[in-house]
């Protein structure tokens, strides 16, 4: 769990690469606060590049390690609309050229697909297995591309000088673990800084931390991230790095036959 002083550590990050005004006249609601949170996580620029360097710790310390490139699209001109992305592993050799795609969608299940290339198959991923390890890490399929702020009905619980605090809750548990899970948003940024998932015993059993934040191209952006679940134990870390925003990407290399021939040229 974040403890209080990385919280306060991570609030004066943030507080370093704001670029916009914490309040208008009035203070937003709590699903604008919501939407904007998303929209700050997954929605920066119309289109963005990564290099994602993973680092997964076991429950006893042992570490692997994971190295890909993540791009992404939007495909509606809205925050929080369509979009598609594309995760290509490099390293180790066990999972190279393995290949993810999402293509994110509003009112309607996303669509996703993994490319095994040790199999030469091309699986797709039920939206029922969204909320399952992503590449045996600590982070699901689902936090890849991000959860749609419609999914769930959302209470501001908490504000503080730094955060807006807001506990949401599933519209439909089908497919979902938790029975809550609670936000907190920076003010300034809408950088979403934490967030802790609990269980049927209002325990706080998963937790996400923004670690570190930077600005690039004028954008807050977090670049490296980290998920904690006492369940399993271990956490796993993932650290941003060649990280572009705008960078012109064609709609077309977000579709399947891109899955096993790769799209070289924008993965370097």
């Amino acid at each position: 769990m974040l403890s209080p002083r990385k919280i306060l550590i991570a609030a004066a990050t943030l507080s370093l690469v704001a670029v916009v005004p914490a309040f208008a006249e009035t203070e937003p609601g709590v699903q604008e606060i919501v939407d904007k949170a998303s929209a700050a996580a997954y929605y920066q620029g119309k289109d963005g590049k990564a290099k994602v360097s993973m680092t997964i710790a076991d429950a006893r310390g042992r570490e692997r390690s994971r190295e890909f490139v993540i791009i992404r699209t939007d495909i509606d001109d809205v925050d929080n609309g369509e979009q598609r992305f594309y995760v290509y592993f490099n390293r180790p050799a066990d999972v190279n050229r393995t290949a993810f795609m999402v293509w994110k969608k509003v009112d309607a299940d996303d669509d996703r697909w993994l490319y095994l290339p040790a199999l030469d198959l091309v699986k797709r991923i039920a939206a029922s297995d969204e909320r399952t390890s992503f590449v045996g890490s600590h982070f699901f399929y689902e936090d890849v591309s991000g959860r749609g702020p419609d999914e769930d009905d959302h209470v501001l619980l908490e504000e503080t000088d730094n955060f807006f605090v807001i506990e949401s809750t599933p519209k439909s548990t089908a497919g979902v673990e938790f029975v809550k899970y609670k936000n907190w948003v920076h003010k300034t940024t809408f950088i979403p800084v934490k967030t802790e998932y609990y269980n049927g015993n209002d325990e706080a059993y998963r937790t996400y931390t923004a670690v570190k934040v930077e600005t690039i191209d004028g954008r807050p952006t977090v670049v490296e991230s980290r998920m904690e679940d006492t369940q399993i134990g271990g956490a796993t870390t993932m650290v941003y790095s060649a990280v572009e925003y705008d960078i012109e990407l064609p709609e077309d290399v977000f579709t399947e036959r891109y899955l096993r021939n790769p799209p070289r040229k924008f993965l370097r």
